[in-house]
C-alpha cells in the first residue's frame, strides 16, 4: 500500500482537503443558505481539485504537473501579497505577516519537495 501521508503525495492531500471544503461549502450554501446558483460554481472547484487529487494519486504525470504549478503559483501569490496586498492586511491586521508568511513558506516547501520526490523536472 502506498504511503499516503508523505511529501510525495502532499499536494494531492491538499487538493483533497480543498475538495472536502468545497463540498461542505456546496452543502452549506445549498441546504442551509437556500442558494441554488452559487453552489454550482463551488461544485466546479470540488470536481476540479477532486479529479486532480485522484489522478495524481494514480500517478498520472499531467495531474502532478498541474498540481505543482497551481500550488507554486499560489506560493508566488502569497509572496507578492506580503509586499503589495492592502485588503488582506486590513482584514488580518497584525496577523497578516504571520498568516501570509507561513502560507508562502508552506506552499513553497511542499511544491519544491513534491516536484523533487515525484521527479517532475528530471
Amino acid at each position: 500500500m502506498k504511503r499516503l501521508f508523505s511529501l510525495k503525495h502532499s499536494l494531492e492531500l491538499l487538493a483533497a482537503l480543498i475538495t472536502i471544503g468545497a463540498l461542505l461549502g456546496v452543502l452549506q450554501t445549498f441546504i442551509i443558505g437556500k442558494h441554488f446558483i452559487i453552489p454550482t460554481m463551488i461544485l466546479v472547484l470540488a470536481v476540479f481539485f477532486g479529479n486532480l487529487a485522484r489522478f495524481g494519486m494514480q500517478g498520472q504525470r499531467w495531474a502532478r504537473h498541474t498540481l505543482f504549478w497551481i500550488f507554486a503559483i499560489a506560493a508566488c501569490h502569497a509572496f507578492f501579497a506580503l509586499f503589495w496586498a492592502d485588503t488582506p492586511r486590513k482584514i488580518l491586521g497584525d496577523a497578516f505577516i504571520y498568516v501570509y508568511g507561513a502560507d508562502f513558506l508552506l506552499l513553497s516547501f511542499l511544491s519544491w519537495q513534491y516536484a523533487r520526490k515525484n521527479e517532475l523536472f528530471s
